[in-house]
Protein backbone atom coordinates (compact mmCIF):
# COMPACT_ATOMS: atom_id res chain seq x y z
CA UNK A 1 0.00 0.00 0.00
CA UNK A 2 1.41 3.42 -1.01
CA UNK A 3 0.28 6.40 0.44
CA UNK A 4 0.05 9.86 -2.02
CA UNK A 5 -0.04 13.21 -0.87
CA UNK A 6 -1.33 16.36 -2.74
CA UNK A 7 -0.79 19.65 -1.95
CA UNK A 8 -0.51 23.32 -2.95
CA UNK A 9 -2.42 26.52 -2.48
CA UNK A 10 -6.45 27.04 -3.72
CA UNK A 11 -6.97 27.35 -7.26
CA UNK A 12 -4.36 26.05 -9.12
CA UNK A 13 -5.87 22.99 -10.05
CA UNK A 14 -4.66 20.36 -6.98
CA UNK A 15 -8.01 18.33 -6.82
CA UNK A 16 -8.42 18.08 -10.46
CA UNK A 17 -5.07 16.18 -10.63
CA UNK A 18 -5.88 13.83 -7.37
CA UNK A 19 -8.93 12.84 -9.70
CA UNK A 20 -7.16 12.16 -12.67
CA UNK A 21 -4.29 10.53 -10.78
CA UNK A 22 -7.11 8.13 -9.30
CA UNK A 23 -8.43 7.56 -13.10
CA UNK A 24 -5.09 6.94 -14.32
CA UNK A 25 -4.31 4.56 -11.41
CA UNK A 26 -7.78 2.78 -11.69
CA UNK A 27 -6.98 2.23 -15.80
CA UNK A 28 -3.40 0.70 -14.83
CA UNK A 29 -5.71 -1.55 -13.19
CA UNK A 30 -3.71 -0.62 -9.82
CA UNK A 31 -6.73 -1.18 -7.63
CA UNK A 32 -8.95 -0.74 -5.12
CA UNK A 33 -7.84 2.66 -3.85
CA UNK A 34 -8.87 4.67 -0.68
CA UNK A 35 -9.62 8.70 -1.76
CA UNK A 36 -9.29 10.73 1.32
CA UNK A 37 -10.91 14.13 0.38
CA UNK A 38 -8.90 16.42 3.49
CA UNK A 39 -9.80 19.33 1.87
CA UNK A 40 -12.70 21.86 3.36
CA UNK A 41 -13.82 22.64 -0.11
CA UNK A 42 -14.60 19.52 -0.28
CA UNK A 43 -14.63 18.88 -4.56
CA UNK A 44 -12.97 15.48 -4.55
CA UNK A 45 -15.97 13.66 -4.66
CA UNK A 46 -18.09 15.23 -7.01
CA UNK A 47 -15.16 15.40 -9.32
CA UNK A 48 -14.96 11.43 -9.11
CA UNK A 49 -18.44 10.84 -9.47
CA UNK A 50 -19.68 10.53 -6.26
CA UNK A 51 -22.81 11.86 -4.02
CA UNK A 52 -22.12 11.48 -0.27
CA UNK A 53 -25.71 12.51 0.47
CA UNK A 54 -27.50 10.51 -2.30
CA UNK A 55 -24.94 7.36 -0.76
CA UNK A 56 -26.27 8.28 2.55
CA UNK A 57 -22.42 9.10 3.82
CA UNK A 58 -21.62 11.65 5.96
CA UNK A 59 -18.17 13.32 5.88
CA UNK A 60 -16.35 13.24 9.13
CA UNK A 61 -17.60 16.71 10.35
CA UNK A 62 -21.15 15.65 10.15
CA UNK A 63 -20.54 12.69 11.99
CA UNK A 64 -18.29 14.30 14.66
CA UNK A 65 -21.31 16.84 14.78
CA UNK A 66 -24.07 14.54 15.41
CA UNK A 67 -21.56 12.46 18.30
CA UNK A 68 -20.99 15.33 20.43
CA UNK A 69 -23.62 18.20 19.58
CA UNK A 70 -26.47 16.23 18.94
CA UNK A 71 -26.20 12.76 21.37
CA UNK A 72 -24.71 15.21 23.99
CA UNK A 73 -21.16 15.29 24.08
CA UNK A 74 -18.72 12.95 24.55
CA UNK A 75 -18.04 10.27 26.94
CA UNK A 76 -15.34 10.62 29.74
CA UNK A 77 -12.34 8.87 29.38
CA UNK A 78 -12.79 8.32 25.58
CA UNK A 79 -10.99 10.60 23.55
CA UNK A 80 -13.45 11.93 20.93
CA UNK A 81 -11.26 10.97 17.73
CA UNK A 82 -11.67 7.35 18.96
CA UNK A 83 -15.02 7.63 19.54
CA UNK A 84 -15.98 8.04 16.43
CA UNK A 85 -13.44 5.52 14.34
CA UNK A 86 -16.22 2.94 13.59
CA UNK A 87 -18.66 5.61 12.37
CA UNK A 88 -16.16 6.72 9.93
CA UNK A 89 -15.43 3.30 8.43
CA UNK A 90 -19.32 2.58 8.29
CA UNK A 91 -21.20 5.97 7.65
CA UNK A 92 -18.82 8.17 6.17
CA UNK A 93 -16.92 5.72 3.56
CA UNK A 94 -18.10 5.21 0.28
CA UNK A 95 -16.88 2.08 -1.09
CA UNK A 96 -17.24 1.69 -5.18
CA UNK A 97 -15.82 -1.16 -7.54
CA UNK A 98 -12.21 0.75 -7.98
CA UNK A 99 -12.28 3.13 -5.16
CA UNK A 100 -13.56 3.93 -1.50
CA UNK A 101 -13.98 7.21 -0.65
CA UNK A 102 -14.06 9.64 2.48
CA UNK A 103 -14.00 13.37 3.43
CA UNK A 104 -13.27 15.25 6.20
CA UNK A 105 -16.15 17.54 5.29
CA UNK A 106 -16.20 21.76 6.56
CA UNK A 107 -15.90 22.72 9.71
CA UNK A 108 -17.84 21.36 12.54
CA UNK A 109 -18.06 23.82 15.16
CA UNK A 110 -16.02 27.47 15.75
CA UNK A 111 -12.34 27.32 16.00
CA UNK A 112 -9.89 24.61 13.85
CA UNK A 113 -10.06 21.59 12.23
CA UNK A 114 -8.06 19.51 15.57
CA UNK A 115 -10.84 16.98 16.24
CA UNK A 116 -11.84 16.64 12.51
CA UNK A 117 -8.22 15.93 11.31
CA UNK A 118 -7.36 13.97 14.59
CA UNK A 119 -10.41 11.52 13.87
CA UNK A 120 -9.38 11.33 10.38
CA UNK A 121 -5.97 10.46 11.87
CA UNK A 122 -7.28 7.65 13.47
CA UNK A 123 -9.30 6.48 11.35
CA UNK A 124 -6.67 5.88 8.64
CA UNK A 125 -4.50 3.91 11.18
CA UNK A 126 -7.15 1.50 11.62
CA UNK A 127 -7.27 0.31 8.27
CA UNK A 128 -7.73 -3.27 7.53
CA UNK A 129 -8.73 -3.27 3.72
CA UNK A 130 -5.67 -4.13 1.64
CA UNK A 131 -5.95 -0.61 -0.52
CA UNK A 132 -3.59 -0.15 -3.64
CA UNK A 133 -3.11 3.44 -3.25
CA UNK A 134 -4.18 6.04 -0.73
CA UNK A 135 -4.46 9.48 -2.16
CA UNK A 136 -5.20 12.59 0.09
CA UNK A 137 -6.09 15.87 -1.23
CA UNK A 138 -4.62 17.87 1.36
CA UNK A 139 -5.54 21.83 1.79
CA UNK A 140 -3.12 24.59 1.05
CA UNK A 141 -3.14 25.25 4.72
CA UNK A 142 -0.31 24.28 6.54
CA UNK A 143 -1.84 24.03 10.07
CA UNK A 144 -2.88 20.27 8.76
CA UNK A 145 0.59 19.41 8.37
CA UNK A 146 1.46 19.92 11.88
CA UNK A 147 -1.57 17.77 12.95
CA UNK A 148 0.12 14.70 10.67
CA UNK A 149 -3.13 13.29 9.13
CA UNK A 150 -0.57 11.07 7.66
CA UNK A 151 2.97 10.72 9.19
CA UNK A 152 4.51 7.70 7.25
CA UNK A 153 4.22 8.64 3.05
CA UNK A 154 5.61 7.66 -0.52
CA UNK A 155 5.04 10.71 -2.33
CA UNK A 156 4.17 14.45 -2.00
CA UNK A 157 3.24 16.32 -4.82
CA UNK A 158 3.05 20.03 -4.41
CA UNK A 159 1.26 21.25 -7.33
CA UNK A 160 1.72 24.99 -7.62
CA UNK A 161 0.43 28.42 -9.49
CA UNK A 162 2.67 31.01 -10.96
CA UNK A 163 3.43 33.30 -8.06
CA UNK A 164 5.86 34.38 -5.54
CA UNK A 165 3.15 32.70 -2.91
CA UNK A 166 3.17 29.57 -4.65
CA UNK A 167 6.67 29.32 -4.24
CA UNK A 168 7.20 30.26 -0.78
CA UNK A 169 3.92 28.03 0.30
CA UNK A 170 5.79 24.85 -1.47
CA UNK A 171 9.65 26.08 0.56
CA UNK A 172 7.20 26.28 3.98
CA UNK A 173 5.77 23.28 3.21
CA UNK A 174 8.40 21.43 2.61
CA UNK A 175 10.17 22.76 6.10
CA UNK A 176 7.21 22.07 8.25
CA UNK A 177 7.25 18.07 6.82
CA UNK A 178 10.62 18.24 8.18
CA UNK A 179 9.93 20.15 11.30
CA UNK A 180 6.92 17.83 12.50
CA UNK A 181 8.47 14.25 11.20
CA UNK A 182 6.58 13.68 8.53
CA UNK A 183 7.98 10.51 7.03
CA UNK A 184 8.42 10.49 2.93
CA UNK A 185 10.34 8.88 0.62
CA UNK A 186 10.13 11.55 -2.58
CA UNK A 187 8.78 15.61 -2.75
CA UNK A 188 7.83 16.61 -6.45
CA UNK A 189 6.56 20.02 -7.67
CA UNK A 190 3.84 20.20 -10.56
CA UNK A 191 2.72 23.02 -12.54
CA UNK A 192 -0.65 23.72 -12.39
CA UNK A 193 -3.16 25.05 -14.98
CA UNK A 194 -1.69 28.15 -15.01
CA UNK A 195 1.75 27.19 -14.45
CA UNK A 196 3.52 29.06 -18.17
CA UNK A 197 6.64 26.78 -19.64
CA UNK A 198 8.84 30.06 -19.60
CA UNK A 199 8.62 29.06 -15.73
CA UNK A 200 9.75 25.57 -15.37
CA UNK A 201 13.46 26.07 -14.79
CA UNK A 202 12.91 28.26 -12.36
CA UNK A 203 10.22 26.07 -10.37
CA UNK A 204 12.88 23.35 -9.72
CA UNK A 205 15.38 26.73 -8.79
CA UNK A 206 13.04 28.18 -6.74
CA UNK A 207 11.80 25.86 -4.28
CA UNK A 208 15.08 23.32 -4.67
CA UNK A 209 12.82 20.11 -5.49
CA UNK A 210 12.43 18.15 -8.70
CA UNK A 211 10.05 19.88 -10.90
CA UNK A 212 8.09 17.10 -12.48
CA UNK A 213 6.69 19.47 -15.25
CA UNK A 214 2.97 21.03 -15.52
CA UNK A 215 -0.98 19.84 -15.78
CA UNK A 216 -1.97 21.33 -19.15
CA UNK A 217 -4.83 23.88 -19.59
CA UNK A 218 -7.68 21.93 -20.94
CA UNK A 219 -11.08 23.79 -21.69
CA UNK A 220 -12.74 20.03 -21.82
CA UNK A 221 -11.81 19.38 -17.93
CA UNK A 222 -12.86 23.01 -17.58
CA UNK A 223 -16.15 22.18 -18.96
CA UNK A 224 -16.64 19.01 -16.83
CA UNK A 225 -16.06 20.78 -13.70
CA UNK A 226 -18.03 23.47 -14.11
CA UNK A 227 -20.91 21.04 -15.00
CA UNK A 228 -20.23 19.01 -12.07
CA UNK A 229 -19.38 15.99 -14.11
CA UNK A 230 -17.06 13.01 -13.06
CA UNK A 231 -13.73 13.30 -14.51
CA UNK A 232 -13.78 9.76 -14.77
CA UNK A 233 -15.91 10.10 -18.32
CA UNK A 234 -13.32 13.00 -19.88
CA UNK A 235 -12.21 11.81 -22.54
CA UNK A 236 -8.77 9.74 -23.14
CA UNK A 237 -7.76 12.86 -25.52
CA UNK A 238 -8.20 15.37 -22.98
CA UNK A 239 -4.84 17.16 -23.14
CA UNK A 240 -5.08 17.99 -19.34
CA UNK A 241 -4.75 13.74 -18.62
CA UNK A 242 -2.50 12.82 -21.10
CA UNK A 243 -0.18 15.39 -19.35
CA UNK A 244 -1.62 14.38 -15.71
CA UNK A 245 -0.63 11.01 -17.14
CA UNK A 246 3.03 11.64 -18.37
CA UNK A 247 4.09 12.99 -15.14
CA UNK A 248 2.42 10.18 -13.67
CA UNK A 249 4.84 7.52 -15.24
CA UNK A 250 8.00 9.10 -14.30
CA UNK A 251 7.36 8.44 -10.80
CA UNK A 252 5.11 5.66 -10.38
CA UNK A 253 6.11 1.95 -11.08
CA UNK A 254 4.14 0.07 -13.71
Amino acid sequence: MKTIVTMGRGGTGKTSFVALMARYLIEKKQTPLLLVDADPDQNLAEMMGVDLDAAGKSTIAELLSDTFIARGGTTVGIPPSKRIETRIWEEGLYEGSDFDLIAVGTKWVEGCYCLPDAALKNALGQITKQYRYILIDSPGGLEHLNRKIAHDVDLIIDVMGPSSKSFAHVRRAYRVIQEVGIGFKEFYVVGGFAFPADLHDRAASGTGLPYLGKIERDEALAEYVLAGKSLLGLPGTSIAYRSVSALLDAVLPE
